[in-house]
């Protein structure tokens, strides 16, 4: 189950579906525009033309809004992260520590096409309430990174394994918010230098 599968009240009927999607790419929309503080549901309403009754069949308030954003959001990255596995761990760590740039690359582009991207990500990490949608997806992905690590370095105890990608996805994190206020890195050395710091991580 996905952390977005995992949300309450998530549609399964295809119109609602489509509506709550709207909902929340117009949230991520003015979220990006005014921030954590200022969006309302009402204002969410304005935009997508709909009655406060009508969203909140969907959402309890603006939190639930935001953890429907986090949990998008992560959901789409993992999914990246998956993806990226599945392709190269046949290869062994060659193939893994290679592909590095491909990963990190992939994941920016997610985030740039996620309306509101930054401020989920920053809302994710400082509004209390919503920080399980951030721990859950973390761990479910450094679980599977450990499951296909492990038997690459079968010297090290699994929990050594689990801690290191644990970390390196902490960084993965951070490293998305700074790429998006830090404009005297070029993006593209902020990424070699990652891919570089990450590989140093399973060096052993």
């Amino acid at each position: 189950m996905t952390v977005m599968e995992g949300l309450r009240l998530v549609p399964r009927q295809e119109r609602a579906r489509q509506t709550y999607e709207r909902l929340l790419d117009v949230a991520g929309e003015l979220l990006g525009e005014v921030g954590i503080e200022r969006i309302s549901t009402n204002m969410i309403c304005a935009r997508a033309g709909m009655t406060p009754p009508a969203l909140y069949r969907y959402f309890k308030d603006k939190y639930g809004i935001l953890e429907a954003l986090g949990a998008r959001l992560m959901t789409r990255q993992n999914e990246v992260l998956f993806a990226w596995l599945d392709r190269h761990a046949p290869n062994g760590w060659a193939g893994l520590s290679e592909n590095i740039e491909e990963l990190i690359l992939a994941n920016a582009q997610v985030t740039a096409s996620e309306p509101g991207a930054i401020w989920i990500l920053r809302a994710l990490r400082a509004v209390p309430q919503l920080a399980h949608v951030r721990l859950e997806s973390h761990r479910l992905v450094s679980d599977r990174m450990a499951d296909v690590y492990a038997p690459l370095m079968p010297h090290l105890p699994r929990d050594v394994i689990w801690r290191r990608v644990r970390l390196s996805v902490e960084f993965g994190f951070s490293l998305e918010e700074m790429m998006a206020e830090e404009d005297r890195i070029p993006p593209e050395a902020a990424l070699a230098e990652a891919a570089r710091w990450l590989r140093r991580v399973f060096e052993d």
